[in-house]
């Protein structure tokens, strides 16, 4: 018995979707950082050419590495199909919905997530994903999008803040209430937080979860969302690629990247629910990580100063 025809309808179309879409960003990656590398190219499971036909789940991890302006980078294709609900999975999804989700239930998802860790610090690093969920119960199926971007800037530039925030308040303008800009960001700012330092991970963007798929106004806001990413970074990015910074700049941006990778260690439901399979793909899993960090024991900064001036909002 299959999904039903809309839930599947919808997965599918926005499954093509998602493919085109990497290989667009992609394109416009490799022609902004101006370096000539490329992207690596890890296909596995359904997207390898020589896959058996039993074979329906898959992915494509794309990455760039040591770029003029990204230090390193990964856009990644995610496919699971015909997967089935583990007891924690399924109470993941229960705790957030009054729905009666069972482990053992069949499911199906795809995603696309970008990540991309720039080598200036004065250029900030960007982060996003869409992705569809769908699960075949007893009696019914029910499928939700999820996704977001979000910036994680090292120095602040209070327009490019202004400015990347104004892109997707903007796309928000129709969307039921449920779905409001205000709520969106909201949750971004609540989801990307260290409760054990007390801080923001960076100056937020948009986060939603639980996006009922079939509706109207869905599948239309999500493909949205993802075309809006790089027309949302890359003019922060022209503005400061070709600005001289120092040693001690740089310092400062491996310190805040490795609040990244704790929050991607210790929070982040993807890197958990990546984890938690059998077999778990490390390499595609731990792919967001930064190229290079610093930890330096009860770091303290200048007073008055512009690494002050960023630690007073987040």
């Amino acid at each position: 018995e299959k999904p039903s025809v809309r839930a599947l309808d919808v997965f599918n179309d926005f499954l093509d979707f998602l493919r085109d879409a990497q290989t667009e960003i992609i394109d416009q990656i490799e022609t902004m950082d101006g370096s000539g590398n490329k992207f690596t190219n890890d296909t596995w499971g359904f997207f390898d050419e020589d896959h058996d036909e039993d074979t329906l789940s898959g992915g494509i991890t794309r990455v760039f590495q040591g770029g003029k302006v990204v230090e390193k980078g990964a856009c990644s294709l995610t496919l699971i199909r015909r997967g089935i609900l583990t007891v924690e999975r399924a109470a993941a999804i229960r705790s957030r919905q009054d729905l009666g989700i069972q482990a053992g239930d069949v499911y199906y998802a795809a995603a696309l997530s970008i990540v991309l860790h720039s080598r200036s610090p004065l250029v900030p690093t960007f982060r996003s994903d869409v992705r569809i969920f769908l699960v075949q119960g007893d009696e019914d199926e029910m499928a939700w999008f999820g996704g977001g971007a979000d910036l994680t800037p090292y120095y602040l530039d209070d327009e490019d803040v202004e400015q990347f925030h104004t892109k997707y308040r903007d796309l928000c303008e129709n969307n039921p209430e449920d779905f409001s800009y205000p709520k969106m960001k909201a949750m971004c700012d609540k989801y990307f937080y260290l409760p054990a330092r007390a801080e923001h991970r960076g100056t937020g963007g948009i986060f939603f979860d639980d996006m009922p798929a079939t509706d109207e106004f869905a599948l239309p806001f999500v493909k949205s969302v993802a075309e809006a990413w790089m027309p949302s970074w890359l003019p922060i990015v022209e503005k400061h690629r070709d600005r001289m910074y120092s040693e001690k700049q740089k310092q400062w941006q491996l310190l805040r990247r490795g609040r990244y990778l704790e929050f991607n260690l210790l929070y982040d439901r993807g890197v958990k629910f990546g984890l938690v399979n059998e077999n778990p793909r490390v390499e595609g899993v731990m792919v967001s990580a930064p190229p290079l960090i610093a930890w330096e024991y009860n770091h303290k900064v200048e007073e008055g100063s512009e690494e002050e001036r960023l630690m007073k909002i987040l």
